[in-house]
């Protein structure tokens, strides 16, 4: 398989974490995309993905898979290991819960910040910027985090008792965070408890 991607992007770091969580990195042959030179939007990246994101996962009849929550399930289905996105019905639909508010209120809402109410990824790149959006967005990742810190008072991981793609998600949620400034607040420790405890696993601190 193939992935496209820019090394360390948070949406790629999901994908990537996830194949180490299976032991499949060297399953997998990364191609990187020069975004700053707008790779991503030229015709040939866009009959792997029209909507020009990274990653994008291709496989070896050809089939392109793009959205990161599609290639984790991809992989966490592919290759053997404990499962990142459930087993049974219910597990499965708690983790999908979860991983969608963990992308929607603050993985998502801090790259809505970043892009609109920050310099982002410059003049050439963000053609188009709201501040006050931004700053709703800003607001938004900060109500989410104080959620979760709420969750993770009551258990070891956000869907539960074991790490899961949700918990990926909020990790590189909050490693965007880190890079644009939006930090844990101090009275959230709970939520920083789980940072520093999931900050130590293998497919994390490598």
């Amino acid at each position: 398989m193939i992935i496209y991607d820019v090394e360390n992007f948070p949406n790629p770091l999901r994908v990537r974490i996830a194949l180490a969580e299976k032991n499949a990195l060297d399953s997998a042959t990364f191609k990187p995309v020069d975004l700053m030179n707008a790779e991503h939007r030229n015709a040939a990246f866009l009959r792997k993905n029209p909507f020009a994101g990274v990653p994008v996962l291709e496989l070896d009849d050809g089939t392109y898979i793009s959205e990161s929550p599609a290639i984790t399930e991809y992989i966490d289905h592919h290759f053997a290991g404990p499962s990142l996105t459930g087993e049974t019905a219910k597990e499965r639909a708690v983790i999908s819960m979860m991983q969608r508010r963990a992308e929607t209120q603050v993985l998502d809402a801090i790259a809505t910040y970043f892009h609109h109410a920050t310099d982002g990824l410059g003049p050439e790149l963000e053609t188009y910027q709201n501040s006050d959006w931004g700053q709703k967005q800003h607001a938004r990742a900060i109500a989410g985090l104080a959620y979760f810190d709420s969750v993770l008072a009551e258990q070891s991981y956000v869907a539960g008792e074991a790490f899961t793609v949700a918990d990926i998600t909020l990790w590189c949620g909050l490693v965007f965070g880190g890079f644009c400034n939006v930090g844990i607040p101090t009275n959230l420790a709970h939520l920083q408890a789980w940072h520093d405890r999931v900050a130590k696993r293998p497919s994390i601190a490598a």
